[in-house]
């Protein structure tokens, strides 16, 4: 026992050594810090290629992943892409709290941005008493509650305003610029494409307004499955949808608990968004980041091509 606990301390400090700088280990998983999980400087990042290179990072890296799939699976290494959607494949336009000061202003409500998001950030972080499910169907109830709890307003004509405008293409914009493109290659190419969200009944409407629901085969929508991320559930019912096995998956999200974890579980391939990929039609694999920054456009990836498509 004494030499196993040995072990893990060891193992837990050459992992914090090597993480990047505001990453830490917490519980036994790590968990990177989404303010400073970056580097400042080119240096810095350099600085820490030759203990990266000395865990491996090279040879358990991407291209040995690819060249595995394709050993197992032929060219095109997966037969359907499940993309998650806040924070991936759309993300809202305007900050939460400007939005809920801007339109609340004329209903009284007096908290600043700040206070509203604090507001905001515990109320949703509370449980959700009346369901086990966040969002069940137009998951009016749940927003009602976040919306007085981070406002102090409960009026009823703010809240159906405030609800209405997240509805349309003003709240929302597209992360990426070429997903349109890489989603239409790979459908060519015969890889079919899923959004699997947690999210209630609004966001079809939201696809719709964004003029990009025709790119996708199925959306999995948690308040249609009753089912919410990270439960394999729903991601086994987007691969339901599309025909394909979950092994034939991969999904991209940009949330390590939901979508890399709760995809795993499910038995999908899982790539996280900002970390194995930074766009649907580019991602760098550690080595090739570290190039990049002398030679940005020369050493991209293209996200489709780890699938085996070329765009």
């Amino acid at each position: 026992m004494a030499l196993m606990a040995t072990t893990r301390t060891k193992l837990y400090r050459l992992l914090t050594r090597t993480l990047r700088p505001g990453c830490s280990a917490l519980n036994g998983w790590i968990r990177p810090d989404p303010f400073y999980c970056s580097f400042s400087s080119a240096s810095s990042a350099a600085a820490m290629a030759p203990q990266r290179e000395a865990m491996g990072f090279e040879v358990l890296g991407v291209k040995d992943y690819e060249d595995y799939r394709r050993s197992l699976y032929g060219e095109i290494t997966h037969k359907a892409l499940l993309v998650d959607a806040v924070g991936t494949l759309l993300a809202p336009s305007q900050p939460m709290a400007q939005i809920y000061r801007e339109i609340g202003e004329k209903y009284g409500v007096e908290y600043s941005e700040i206070e509203i998001l604090n507001r905001y950030r515990r109320a949703y972080a509370q449980p959700w008493g009346r369901s086990r499910l966040r969002y069940v169907n137009d998951g009016r109830p749940f927003w009602q509650y976040i919306v007085s709890s981070s406002t102090g307003c409960s009026d009823s004509q703010y809240f159906e305003e405030l609800y209405n405008y997240y509805t349309t293409d003003k709240a929302w914009h597209l992360c990426d610029p070429e997903a349109e493109k890489v989603f239409k290659a790979l459908r060519k190419a015969g890889v079919k494409v899923a959004v699997v969200s947690n999210f209630d009944t609004r966001l079809r409407p939201v696809l719709r307004a964004l003029n990009c629901d025709h790119w996708f085969d199925a959306v999995a929508v948690s308040a249609e499955v009753e089912a919410e991320k990270p439960n394999p559930t729903i991601f086994l019912k987007a691969c339901d949808l599309l025909g394909i096995k979950p092994e034939d998956a991969v999904h991209v999200g940009d949330d390590r608990r939901n979508d890399i974890w709760g995809a795993r579980d499910a038995g999908c391939d899982a790539w996280l968004w900002g970390s194995d990929v930074f766009s649907f039609k580019e991602n760098l694999i550690w080595s090739e980041y570290l190039e990049s920054l002398h030679d940005p456009p020369v050493l991209l990836m293209q996200v489709a091509r780890r699938i085996g498509v070329q765009i």
